[in-house]
């Protein structure tokens, strides 16, 4: 006798299981041709989680709205960027126009030097030629080679907006967002959901401190620091080295590539180069033993190797926004695997997230809530 049945059954976990596999693959087509976007709308959230961390801290002195808290600290850091700009940007601009004058010439001084050498002379003959540099770094090529990244919508300038007002409508309502996110989770499964989303939220917003601490202390040391050498446009390479900070790993290296380069403009020498690495080496040495260990002991302990992979594979499918965006999405997916995976599903509970963002206590808006007790509602979570 046939066991119908049976037959039945199994044929009903072929057609689940090849749904699921077809599910799956059109959910990772659906995010590589939306990567773009998904970037844009976590650059969104880490700005909303900036402003919001600094209105909150605002609320604590000012008996002001939530939504009026962020409005007044965009307006605040509106007006103090207006004011930079308006400081620095005619003096930034008269160097940066040098900039792109010298640099042809020291690069030519620092080629004639190394071109005394044989592995130097090997290196120049791997270099492109001066003619195609030149095409290379016409900017109108430049514009036109960008094409793919954001030409779909509306350009760069139109997707910076996009971005900070998106983070300005997450920031003045978090809850609204936390709360239709875990509404899709079955009901006992929504305080974890509260639980990890907090400490992703937690984990951003003190990366986001430290690098901020970061890019200040390293523009600002590195500017002193190329001053007191005599290392000419000081004020525009101080501040390059301060914004390509935000990139781990390969914004110092960027950086420190036109102050050697103009180290070796007359009365430049080899010498002074050598002395301009070794102050951009000073500086990275110092922050990652000051700056570095503070912002690891509020969040995850990243691997530098890790970092470096998850850059390149980032850079390659997306380009440069990938490359600025992976340290905090490798820090996320670091928080969700430890605390999804290697807790819930594993059982191991004794990981780093766990034992940095809550083994004894969480404070939530000054409140304390011991280790083991149900997180609170969403209107409860902080931004």
């Amino acid at each position: 006798m046939l066991n119908v049945s049976g037959d039945q059954s199994f044929a009903r976990k072929v057609i689940l299981t090849v749904a699921i596999v077809l599910l799956a693959l059109l959910l990772i087509l659906l995010v590589y041709f939306t990567l773009d976007v998904l970037l844009l709308i976590f650059s969104s959230i880490l700005l909303a989680i900036f402003l919001r961390g600094i209105a909150d801290r605002l609320r604590r002195y000012l008996n002001v709205s939530e939504v009026f808290s962020v409005l007044l600290v965009t307006v605040l850091l509106l007006g103090l960027l207006a004011g930079a700009i308006a400081v620095l940007a005619p003096d930034v601009a008269e160097q940066a126009r040098h900039l792109r004058e010298e640099l042809p010439r020291s690069a030519t001084a620092a080629a004639n030097y190394i071109s005394q050498y044989g592995w130097g002379r090997a290196l120049i003959e791997q270099l492109p030629s001066l003619e195609n540099a030149r095409s290379v770094l016409n900017p109108g090529a430049l514009l036109a080679g960008v094409g793919g990244f954001f030409s779909s919508t509306i350009g760069t300038v139109g997707n910076f907006f996009v971005v900070a007002l998106l983070g300005i409508y997450i920031a003045c309502e978090p809850r609204t967002y936390v709360r239709g996110f875990t509404n899709l989770f079955p009901l006992d499964q929504r305080t974890r959901v509260r639980e990890i989303i907090f400490a992703v939220g937690e984990t951003l917003q003190w990366w986001l401190v430290g690098k901020v601490g970061s890019m200040l202390f390293i523009g600002l040391l590195t500017w002193v620091g190329l001053y007191l050498l005599g290392v000419p446009l000081a004020l525009t390479l101080g501040l390059i080295a301060g914004l390509l900070s935000f990139i781990p790993n390969f914004g110092p290296i960027i950086s420190a590539l036109p102050a050697l380069l103009l180290a070796f403009i007359p009365p430049g020498s080899p010498m002074k180069a050598l002395y301009v690495l070794i102050l951009y080496v000073g500086v990275q040495l110092v922050e990652s033993n000051v700056v570095t260990p503070f912002i690891e002991r509020e969040t995850v302990e990243i691997p530098p190797a890790l970092t470096i992979i998850f850059q390149l594979a980032l850079a390659v499918l997306v380009g440069w926004l990938g490359l600025v965006l992976a340290t905090p999405l490798l820090a996320v997916f670091i928080v969700v695997i430890e605390m999804v995976y290697i807790e819930d599903v594993l059982g191991d509970r004794r990981t780093e997230v766990t034992e940095k963002l809550g083994e004894e206590k969480v404070e939530r808006g000054g409140e304390e809530l011991k280790q083991g007790e149900d997180l609170p509602q969403p209107e409860d979570v902080p931004g």
